[in-house]
């Protein structure tokens, strides 16, 4: 998906709709992207309240598909405006209403698998087939193996829409086999270079992204999903002052929320940042490391919040299996993303420190039934601050490297 540096006009003669790259550093993330995301906001809302809601094992499977298919909507449209110049007119005007379509999707989340499966589907489909359309059209001549891409994209697009609209129409048990071959292609889609019988298949090489933008878009959507982590810790104990152990559990959960923010920005978003601007190959990065590792990282965050709020409603009830996997899983299912985030991106071996931190979670879970919710809750919150202070410790001469200061 080779794109010029810089291109004024098509060879058609029609001004071109994509970013002009500069020399050196990165396109900045515009203003109109940021307020696409507070749709994202809204959805990262529905998702964990609707988990909140569930929790059982349908429930979470059932949040586990919307979330992967939220997560796609979203990354799809940042690679599309890594190349689309958001600026101009006709690309912000596609831009607000994808945002309109995402509103709905986001209204639809809580009964996607009930009375509003058809209003989830339609959404989803229009901005995921109605997008790639719209790049077609905008990329025009100017770059050639970006269209032809594209093209491939749509193939997959369409035959995946197709059946995420037949398991909206189709109510009851085809809903979930459609969507989960619906979302199983869209998934399969980058890692097979959307192969197409008699277009044959794109290369990594030929996705010329502007890897800096790209990793600070998904930068921003982590923070999306720590904003409501911290959201759901205010509200919660705005309604718990009451408890005698709210206080504690208010201050661990707020504490869980800035050590999972230090162990991502500290220095892992950065050091992202600059390996893929860095990279030979800035397409193949950008697919494993933004396109689908994050969403372990984000995933991590979502189920954090939830376990926040079941922290700060009940304290003092006894772990059971299922407050457990909760608490348990949403700092692992961080840890875990951000060791193979750091892993991909700096070539280097799984982060000690992460790896410590999914033994000591593992080995909490061996003794569930010993813990009270507020207690395993702070058990959990120790273990990230551990981490990002051994991260603090052992990265001290990275830190000096990044910022240009000699080492002491």
């Amino acid at each position: 998906m080779s794109i010029p540096p810089s291109v004024s006009h098509s060879r058609s003669g029609r001004t071109s709709l994509l970013r002009s790259r500069g020399v050196g550093g990165h396109g900045k993330v515009t203003n109109i992207e940021l307020f696409f995301d507070l749709v994202f906001v809204y959805a990262v809302t529905q998702l964990s309240h609707t988990l909140l809601h569930g929790l059982n094992a349908i429930g979470a499977l059932q949040v586990l598909l919307l979330f992967l298919a939220v997560w796609w909507v979203w990354v799809f449209t940042s690679w599309v405006t890594n190349w689309l110049d958001p600026e101009r007119p006709i690309v912000r005007l596609s831009i607000l209403i994808l945002m309109l379509a995402g509103l709905l999707l986001s209204i639809a989340l809580p009964e996607a698998f009930g009375a509003r499966g058809l209003l989830f589907a339609g959404a989803y489909v229009f901005m995921q087939v109605g997008r790639t359309l719209f790049v077609l059209w905008a990329l025009g001549d100017a770059a050639p193996a970006n269209t032809r891409n594209f093209q491939r994209i749509a193939v997959w697009l369409v035959i995946s829409g197709v059946l995420w609209l037949l398991g909206g129409w189709l109510d009851g048990q085809w809903r979930w086999p459609l969507w989960i071959v619906a979302l199983a292609l869209e998934y399969a889609g980058p890692a097979l270079a959307f192969y197409v019988p008699g277009m044959g298949r794109s290369s990594t090489t030929d996705w010329d992204i502007d890897g800096g933008h790209l990793a600070e878009r998904c930068s921003q959507f982590v923070i999306i999903a720590l904003g409501e982590s911290v959201l759901v810790t205010g509200s919660s104990f705005a309604d718990s002052l009451s408890q005698p152990q709210a206080l504690l559990a208010f201050v661990s959960a707020f504490v869980g929320s800035v050590a999972m923010w230090w162990i991502y920005f500290d220095l892992g978003a950065e050091r992202g940042s600059r390996a893929i601007r860095q990279s030979a190959d800035p397409g193949r990065t950008a697919r494993i490391a933004y396109t689908y590792l994050h969403l372990l990282i984000v995933a991590g965050i979502i189920v954090c919040a939830v376990a926040d709020e079941l922290t700060l409603r009940g304290p003092q009830q006894r772990t059971d299996a299922v407050t457990g996997a909760v608490l348990l899983g949403g700092p692992a299912l961080y840890l875990l993303g951000n060791a193979l985030f750091k892993k991909t991106v700096n070539a280097t071996n799984l982060p000690l420190s992460h790896l410590l931190g999914l033994v000591l979670l593992a080995a909490l879970g061996l003794t569930l039934t010993h813990w009270s919710i507020a207690a395993l809750g702070m058990a959990t919150t120790a273990v990230l601050v551990l981490v990002a202070l051994w991260e603090v410790c052992s990265l001290r001469t990275v830190r000096q490297a990044l910022s240009g200061s000699p080492p002491h």
